[in-house]
């Protein structure tokens, strides 16, 4: 096989030390050349400044974990080639396997050029990524807390969730609070919490708290839960900020995105945490779809197919597209979504259904960041959404707005009358 790389290091990451093998294949017969370091900050320096010494730019390790991080991070800006692949493309052969063969080998795959890259997104969504990955366990660390209240009040016979459709709403909250705070209290007392929006009846109220047994010890669990719930909130408030202040500079590709539908502000703020907003970084929309986990899995044999189920990849940004197709197929608006989604659900049922939608929205989303421009597919017809109301105008977007103008043929006439209406818009 041709050599590719002529001078390459192949890197074993391990948590405490790494083991770096140079390959330098520029004569007939390769030379090795074989260091250990340690994982500290200051030998991963020193690890930089022994490629450099031997002119290495071309460096290949396995992800393992979050250990990789650090050593890609001391690399980043002073290697011009450093790949992060997929431990299951440089595994070594069986019963031929320690650290010094594990570099070796990585080092041998990798001069050949038939190691593919793993995605590393740029400094910046890397941070940003790692602020919306922590929002979103916060996120359901609160609705776990949430159910915990809830199980909380059903086990002192509690049923005030049965009347309110929100029982983290004002009125019930008050309800609540009297019940934690007094040992006795009346009828008249509970009503007095009810607001003049509260559609519940006042008899299904009472009903709901008559014969509650809360003993201290469960009064006090169910303030400790409530309390917990109540910071969970003020974080995650405060990290919303934090995020929106690293997302400033992007604004203009958030607005873009909002105009698919189903997706929202938050939606779009994570899917340009994952995937960044350079789509050269992904050869085509195959393959970023396969790296969401949106793909269909290949898996044949003998001219047999086995199984072809998604991945597991994508743990973030998987769940956030299913939950835009969810929104997306529910969007009364703008029908083209749903009709798709009743098409394909007839053949394959709902939940390989809302796949495909996450899959048809996450390759718009790649053709329109590689684009720019908004979101207008090609088989969509008169009668879901008209040209006019398809094109969302925002300050941001104004420029490309009026491009899709231009193209839809309109008369000076139909142009002027909608400018008119975006006058303020199109004054900034």
């Amino acid at each position: 096989m041709e050599v590719i790389y002529p001078k390459v290091c192949g890197v074993d990451v391990h948590k405490t030390f790494i083991v770096a093998v140079i390959c330098d294949s520029t004569n007939q017969i390769p030379k090795y050349l074989k260091k250990r370091f340690s994982t500290f900050n200051n030998s991963l320096i020193g690890f930089r400044e022994w490629l450099l010494e031997n002119d290495c730019q071309n460096v290949c390790m396995e992800s393992t974990g979050k250990y990789y991080i650090p050593v890609y991070n001391a690399l980043e800006g002073f290697i011009s080639n450093v790949v992060v692949a997929n431990p299951k493309w440089v595994k070594c052969i069986k019963g031929e396997k320690d650290d010094n063969k594990d570099a070796k080998w990585i080092a041998d795959l990798f001069k050949l050029g038939i190691v593919r890259s793993s995605f590393i997104p740029y400094k910046d969504f890397r941070v940003l990524r790692e602020f919306t990955r922590y929002l979103y366990k916060l996120t359901c660390n609160k609705t776990s807390e949430k159910n915990r209240f809830i199980n909380a009040l059903t086990v002192g016979n509690c049923k005030l969730d049965m009347v309110f459709s929100d029982i983290f709403g004002k009125s019930s909250q008050d309800i609540i609070d009297i019940i934690l705070n007094n040992d006795s209290f009346s009828d008249e007392d509970i009503i007095n919490c009810l607001r003049k929006n509260c559609k519940s009846s006042k008899d299904d109220i009472i009903s709901s708290i008559t014969g509650i047994t809360f003993t201290n010890e469960q009064k006090l669990r169910i303030k400790h839960i409530k309390d917990h719930i109540d910071y969970l909130t003020n974080e995650i408030n405060d990290l919303r900020e934090t995020v929106d202040t690293l997302v400033a500079p992007y604004e203009d590709y958030i607005n873009l995105l909002m105009i698919i539908p189903g997706i929202d502000r938050n939606s779009a703020i994570t899917i340009i945490s994952e995937i960044g907003t350079d789509m050269s970084q992904f050869s085509s929309h195959h393959r970023l779809a396969s790296w969401a986990g949106l793909a269909p899995g290949c898996n044949e044999s003998a001219g047999k197919k086995k199984s072809v189920k998604i991945s597991r990849a994508g743990v973030y940004l998987k769940p956030c597209l299913v939950e835009v197709a969810h929104n997306a197929v529910k969007d009364k608006t703008n029908t083209y979504y749903a009709n798709k989604f009743n098409k394909i659900s007839k053949r394959r049922g709902k939940k390989r259904a809302l796949i495909a939608i996450a899959r048809k929205i996450l390759v718009a989303i790649y053709h329109m960041l590689s684009t720019g421009e908004a979101w207008n597919p090609c088989d969509l017809s008169s009668n879901e959404t008209s040209d006019k109301d398809r094109i969302k105008y925002t300050k941001n977007n104004f420029k490309q707005s009026l491009k899709q103008l231009l193209s839809l043929g309109l008369t000076s006439d139909e142009l002027l009358e909608i400018l008119n209406q975006n006058a303020s818009i199109s004054d900034s």
